[in-house]
C-alpha cells in the first residue's frame, strides 16, 4: 500500500450523502452475514435453553420409558454432569478412537464434515441396582421435510451412539456392556397431521417360529423419539408438548414465558434462566424483523425457494404424494404455489 494511504472500509461503500446527513444502506452482503449470525445466535441460545436440567427432566418424564411417573425434580439427579452442547461429533474416525475412557474427549473427523448432537449426556437408570446408564441424545428440528425422512437420521444417530461405545463403554467382546441410547427430536414446524404428538420407534422382539422371551434389557438398546409441536394453547397440547411450545415460541414474550413455566410446570426461573430466556426472545423478534421466519429477506429468498422445492420433490418421490398434497404438508402459502408448479415442470 502507498505510502499515506488508508484503504476505504468496504461497508463505507455503502454510505451516502442525503440532506446533509449521512445514512447507511445496507448491502445484500451485509444482510445475508447479519442474518446469518442472528440465526447462529439463536440457534445456539435455543440448545441453551433447552440443555437445562429441568428442562431435560420433563422432556425424559415424557419420553424416555425409564423415567415415566417419577418426579421432575427426582429426575433431574439422575442426569449425569453438564450436558454437552454442540460438542461431540456424530461421526468421528472409528480409527483414531483408542481410548477406554473418554465421554469428554472432542472426536474431530479427518474425512468426515464435522456434524455435532445438539445436546447429549447421560443418565443413570433408576431403580435398576446396578450402574447402568442411558446415553440420551436430543436434536432441535425446525424443518421436517430436509430432503430425507427424520426419524432415518435419528436411527442413523442412535446406532453411532451405540458403536462409539467400545472404547469408552466396553472393549474385546463385552457386549454385554452397551448402554441403552436415545434420540429425541423435536420438531418445531412438522405437517398438519403431526402436530401436538410424540411418536417411538424402538426394537421389539417378534416370533418368527416358535414362542420365546427374550429379557428385553438384551435388544431394546435404542430408540428414536419424534416430539412433533403445534399449537401450545389447543387441549391435545400437553405436558411437555405445551412446555415445549411455550419455550420456543416466537410469539410469547420473555415475561409470558416465565410466568408459565414457574406457574404451570414448577420451574424455578433464576436470572440465568430468565437471562436466557430473554436472550432468545430478543434473537426471535430480531430473526422474525428480518424476515428469516416469514422468507421476505431477498438476501435468502433464493435459498429457501431451493430448499422447498427440494422437499416438495423428496415427498413426491419417497411418500408418492402428488404436488399438491405435499405443498399441503409443507403448509405452502396458496400465494406462491403457483411458481413452485412452475419450478417443478422446469425440472
Amino acid at each position: 500500500m502507498p505510502a499515506g494511504k488508508r484503504w476505504i472500509p468496504l461497508d463505507f461503500c455503502a454510505k451516502m450523502v442525503a440532506g446533509g446527513k449521512i445514512k447507511y444502506m445496507e448491502t445484500t452482503l451485509a444482510k445475508s452475514i447479519r442474518v446469518t449470525n442472528e440465526k447462529a445466535a439463536y440457534d445456539a441460545a435455543c440448545k441453551r435453553l433447552l440443555s437445562e436440567k429441568m428442562i431435560l427432566a420433563w422432556i425424559m418424564k415424557e419420553c424416555v420409558q425409564e423415567y415415566a411417573g417419577m418426579d421432575v425434580r427426582e429426575i433431574v439427579k439422575y442426569i449425569e454432569g453438564a450436558p454437552q452442547t454442540a460438542e461431540i461429533p456424530v461421526a468421528p474416525d472409528e480409527a483414531a478412537i483408542q481410548r477406554v475412557s473418554g465421554r469428554s474427549t472432542e472426536d474431530i473427523s479427518l474425512n468426515e464434515g464435522t456434524v455435532t448432537y445438539d445436546i447429549r449426556f447421560f443418565a443413570a437408570v433408576p431403580g435398576t441396582g446396578e450402574a447402568l446408564r442411558l446415553i440420551i441424545n436430543v436434536e432441535a428440528q425446525n424443518n421436517f421435510y430436509p430432503g430425507y425422512p427424520i426419524i432415518k437420521r435419528g436411527i442413523y444417530y442412535c446406532s453411532r451412539m451405540i458403536s462409539s461405545q467400545y472404547g469408552s463403554e466396553f472393549t474385546g467382546s463385552h457386549y454385554e456392556k452397551i448402554k441403552k441410547v436415545y434420540s429425541i427430536w423435536i420438531c418445531m414446524n412438522p405437517p398438519k397431521y403431526r402436530e401436538n404428538t410424540i411418536t417411538g420407534y424402538s426394537l421389539k422382539e417378534k416370533n418368527i417360529v416358535g414362542c420365546i422371551r427374550e429379557k428385553p434389557e438384551n435388544y431394546d438398546l435404542l430408540t428414536v423419539v419424534m416430539l412433533c409441536l403445534g399449537d401450545y394453547e389447543k387441549a391435545e397440547a400437553q405436558g411437555i408438548l405445551k412446555l415445549l411450545g411455550v419455550l420456543l415460541s416466537a410469539e410469547t414474550s420473555a415475561k409470558e414465558k416465565k410466568k408459565i413455566l414457574e406457574h404451570d410446570f414448577k420451574i424455578p426461573v433464576d436470572a440465568a434462566l430468565e437471562s436466557e430466556v430473554e436472550c432468545m426472545c430478543n434473537l426471535s423478534d430480531g430473526v422474525e424483523e428480518m424476515g428469516i421466519k416469514k422468507g421476505i429477506q431477498k438476501g435468502i429468498q433464493k435459498g429457501i425457494e431451493q430448499n422447498t422445492i427440494a422437499s416438495i420433490k423428496s415427498l413426491i418421490e419417497t411418500l408418492k404424494l402428488t404436488a399438491e398434497e405435499a405443498m399441503n404438508a409443507l403448509k405452502v402459502p396458496d400465494s406462491d404455489r403457483e411458481k413452485y408448479f412452475s419450478m417443478l415442470k422446469q425440472q
